[in-house]
């Protein structure tokens, strides 16, 4: 059986865990030569012995642009060119409004925002024409969540470069779609929220469980893949239906 990403190559930011492993992995499996980024070197060893398949680490901070620069050069060395960019790094912590620092705001857009932003730009000289790039949303870009309006306002503006970058890059053949997870079962969630609070998740969720970086994985591929070949400009709630209502 035929791989969907056999001779691709895949960069995915912040991919040394959670939904950025889970993304690498299935895309390693899928055929793809993987690339991951993160800002600690350790956890990147431990990411790619768990990916397997050759995948490649290159430490980076995601909101620095001499670091981005660096990836792409490794990439260029290596192989060329990329086939599918995914723009997964990302930083979110809780801050009440009203109690709002400048450190949060400027940490979370510029990682969120801005990063993303030259992300891709600085990839256009490296990108197939054709090529597919997933950006990693959040429901929180379209929902109101208690103390997370930073980090939500950060998710709403990625939705919209979408849109834009759609027309400004058409020459070129890009498939620029959103893959915005709801609530996912990672080290960052658990970070967030103690286990116990868990279960009230669950319950607000029609499917009746959190998701997995494995169910993110899954979408990433066929977004990647040529099976979404009609397909850009959406935004993709990966979510059990917690968005809907």
């Amino acid at each position: 059986m035929s791989m969907k990403l056999d001779g691709k190559v895949a960069l995915v930011t912040g991919g040394s865990a959670g939904i950025g492993l889970g993304i690498a992995k299935q895309m390693a499996r899928e055929g793809a030569t993987v690339y991951i980024t993160g800002r600690r070197q350790s956890e990147l060893d431990k990411a790619v012995a768990e990916i397997g398949h050759g995948a490649i680490a290159v430490q980076a901070d995601a909101s620095n642009l001499t670091d981005i620069d660096r990836v792409y050069d490794t990439v260029r060395k290596n192989n060329g060119h990329i086939d599918v960019l995914v723009l997964n790094a990302g930083f979110y912590e809780f801050m009440k409004f009203g109690e709002i620092t400048e450190e949060h705001y400027d940490k979370t857009y510029n990682t969120n925002v801005k990063g993303l932003l030259f992300a891709f730009q600085k990839a256009l000289p490296l990108l197939h024409d054709g090529a597919s790039i997933i950006l990693i949303g959040s429901i929180a870009g379209s929902k109101g969540i208690p103390s997370m309006s930073v980090y939500s306002s950060t998710k709403a503006a990625v939705r919209n470069l979408a849109r834009g970058w759609m027309i400004d890059t058409k020459e070129r053949g890009f498939r620029i779609n959103i893959l915005s997870p709801g609530h996912t079962l990672t080290p960052g969630l658990s970070g967030l929220l103690p286990a116990e609070a868990h279960e009230g998740l669950v319950g607000t969720i029609p499917l009746g469980r959190l998701g997995t970086p494995e169910d993110m994985g899954k979408v990433a591929v066929f977004l990647a893949s040529d099976d979404s070949a009609y397909i850009t400009g959406v935004e993709l709630d990966v979510d059990g239906g917690v968005s809907q209502y």
